[in-house]
């Protein structure tokens, strides 16, 4: 009798353990690509594409196969971590690209008023992630997705004093080097899967400059085993993210960028991130030496974000000349 009781308590219990191992690898699917052109078709508005890029990508990282898993306490979502790390790396550009549309997109000039739903849903994208109650990281974000859909309406209705975009070159530049600092500390934290030898360049270029602290001529950053692909998952979550905001900026200032003839290099950039979306045929992120027997899955990805992030710089000079 105790043989039979021991024998269906542990199938019951891998049949428990199998089934959270299947309903977390349906949970670890990826988004697909999101069709913004055909999403803001019916409306040519400035400002309509982008924020209707932030919605969308905001909903599919609250509604997708799982739901928010970043702030999870219960099996199966508290034992992942590639899928919250690349949840994380959504945020960040959502973050950002709230941020962008709150002090430049939607401000005529430094001194002008802040949009008033703008202002609400900026902050309530930052909660911490992981706050899963009073308030939870989902409410607050549903909340700021309320606000950036009213936001939205306003843009489209028949005030014209009362709700704004401005597609100038300057609003754009400002958000693109965001976005830059965001690619350069992706790039170099997948780089340090290797583990080199960096020379401290932070005050080149300026005989004068000083530091709050001596820092070492050299440094020696090495991600750690556990992080690899917490950090890999993160920079795809970046890009997935940029690619949307790309394409909707390509929409929104399509004038600006024809008058400098910069459209081809955004979406060369585009492109460049689109490579990092590739299908992952290994099931695991490998960590080989740069020219070892193994792949490095992070110098691959490291590759593809650097080259965005050059294509980057040059695109916002361009912007930049007159």
């Amino acid at each position: 009798m105790q043989k039979n009781t021991l024998r269906w308590s542990l199938t019951g219990v891998g049949f428990i353990l199998l089934l959270l191992w299947v309903i977390a690898l349906w949970w670890s699917q990826e988004p697909e690509i999101i069709d913004i052109r055909s999403q803001t078709q019916s409306h040519q508005t400035p400002g309509y594409a982008t924020s209707t890029a932030l919605l969308s990508v905001t909903n599919t990282l609250l509604n997708k196969p799982g739901g928010y898993l970043s702030n999870d306490v219960l099996p199966p979502g508290v034992l992942m971590d590639n899928m919250p790390a690349w949840e994380f790396g959504v945020l960040e550009q959502v973050r950002d690209m709230a941020l962008a549309l709150r002090k430049d997109f939607s401000r005529s000039q430094s001194q002008s008023e802040e949009d008033k739903d703008l202002k609400l849903a900026q902050p309530q994208l930052n909660i911490d992630s992981t706050s899963w109650a009073w308030p939870s990281a989902e409410g607050e974000y549903k909340k700021a997705l309320n606000a950036i859909r009213s936001y939205r309406a306003r843009l489209i209705d028949n005030n014209p004093q009362d709700g704004q975009f401005y597609s100038r070159s300057d609003n754009l530049r400002d958000w693109l080097k965001e976005v830059e600092k965001r690619l350069g500390s992706t790039s170099q934290k997948l780089s340090a899967s290797v583990g080199k030898e960096y020379f401290n360049v932070n005050l080149a270029g300026d005989a004068s400059a000083k530091g709050a602290k001596l820092e070492a001529p050299t440094n020696n950053n090495q991600t750690s085993w556990w992080k690899i692909d917490d950090v890999f998952y993160e920079a795809r979550g970046t890009a997935w993210a940029l690619i949307h905001f790309l394409k909707a900026v390509e929409i929104d200032f399509a004038d600006v960028l024809a008058k400098k003839n910069a459209t081809v290099s955004l979406r060369q950039i585009i492109r460049e991130l689109e490579a990092t979306q590739e299908t992952i045929w290994s099931p695991m992120i490998l960590n080989g030496s740069g020219f070892g027997f193994l792949a490095n899955h992070s110098l691959v990805m490291a590759n593809y974000i650097s080259r965005a992030n050059a294509a980057l710089i040059d695109l916002r000079e361009l912007l930049a000349q007159g």
